[in-house]
């Protein structure tokens, strides 16, 4: 494991609560961040959710389902104000919790701090940290942020998996460290001098590959980015990858017009990945789908009829793919809702999509 800066961004990615926290510092704004550092029960947010409060009134990400959000908010302007750090506790059997309207049967700890600014001198997360955590997951590389519960120590830890134990990371905590990289589940680990510590991996937002400028696609970027993907649509003809066609309303939207299967050795295909294939042509699918069947993208699909699919298949196995490897492709792609139209099309494949990333029993269910 090793600490360090990770170099230049790698494309456009949505704002995170990470993202808005550093901007509005920059700004010059006192900033605090929320996280929830623990849940129980039918808690409404996993740990690891973050919401970013600025001194000018703006928050963005949540804590809860709206439950707690005003508490913690009066809450981290106090810290802005020169309060310490704070994990505030809401459960069904608190006064606390019925007063904020945490009646969901769940428990939460929420940890709130400032970020250490010339806005904030009095903020305990280092503004460099929060920088390099930004910079980790916007440039897709993983990494792990370690705090403790007190505000005191804050680490950055960009080689998760390495033998090595950065500094300031107590030794007993580096396997905690790597099982929650491997499994991307936080973890609170108590080290040898009883200090408590949060362990988070960053992981990179998801993100949906879409080979062919088609109908279908215009309207499926447009949802993928509305769900927290961030959709590349991938078209070597020119004529129909243009700006003309995917507009202002679909912001952040990368057009491509390379090849599909240079483009997606370039993009560097992680396991936070999807790809759809629309475009119907063999000549832009085929290649596509041996790139994607050697990476470790999460979900793979493809567009067109039972038939169309068959020899798709069959020309895998020409060239040597193998069954369990070609099961990996959801063709006819989508859900079975009946859909109509490149509207409903473009809703059955993201629900896809979001039950296979889910691991939701739908995902196993037959396109339409």
């Amino acid at each position: 494991m090793t600490v360090s800066s990770p170099g230049p961004l790698s494309g456009p990615q949505p704002l995170t609560p990470l993202d808005h926290a550093l901007l509005w510092v920059r700004e010059g704004h006192a900033v605090a961040l929320a996280t929830v550092v623990g849940t129980w029960g039918s808690s409404p947010r996993p740990a690891g959710s973050l919401m970013a409060i600025s001194s000018t009134g703006r928050v963005e990400g949540s804590v809860s389902g709206g439950c707690v959000e005003t508490d913690v908010i009066t809450a981290a302007q106090a810290i802005m104000n020169g309060a310490a750090p704070e994990v505030l506790s809401y459960g069904v059997s608190s006064d606390r919790a019925w007063e904020v309207g945490l009646a969901c049967g769940g428990k939460l700890d929420v940890l709130v701090e400032a970020v250490r600014s010339p806005a904030c001198p009095s903020g305990t997360l280092p503004e460099d940290v929060l920088a390099d955590a930004c910079a980790y997951q916007n440039a897709r590389r993983p990494a792990v942020l370690a705090r403790t519960l007190d505000g005191v120590k804050h680490l950055l830890i960009s080689d998760p998996d390495g033998d090595s134990v950065p500094s300031g990371l107590p030794p007993e905590l580096a396997q905690a460290v790597r099982t929650a990289v491997a499994s991307g589940r936080c973890a609170n680990e108590p080290d040898a001098r009883g200090h408590h510590w949060f362990l988070q991996p960053l992981t990179p937002p998801p993100r949906l590959l879409i080979v062919g400028a088609v109908h279908i696609a215009q309207h499926l970027a447009l949802l993928a980015r509305m769900t927290g993907f961030s959709p590349v649509v991938i078209d070597p003809r020119s004529a129909l990858a243009t700006p003309e066609r995917f507009p202002g309303f679909i912001p952040g939207t990368t057009l491509l017009t390379d090849w599909p299967d240079d483009a997606l050795g370039e993009l560097g295909v992680d396991s936070m990945t999807a790809i759809v294939t629309l475009t119907h042509d063999a000549k832009l699918d085929d290649p596509t789908l041996e790139a994607a069947l050697k990476s470790p993208a999460f979900y793979i699909g493809a567009l067109g009829s039972r038939k169309t699919q068959a020899s798709r298949m069959k020309r895998l196995r020409e060239i040597g793919f193998s069954e369990q490897e070609i099961s990996r492709i959801h063709g006819p792609v989508g859900l079975a809702i009946g859909a109509i139209g490149a509207e409903e099309i473009a809703v059955s494949i993201l629900a896809q999509i979001v039950a296979v990333r889910r691991k939701a029993a739908l995902a196993d269910h037959p396109g339409w």
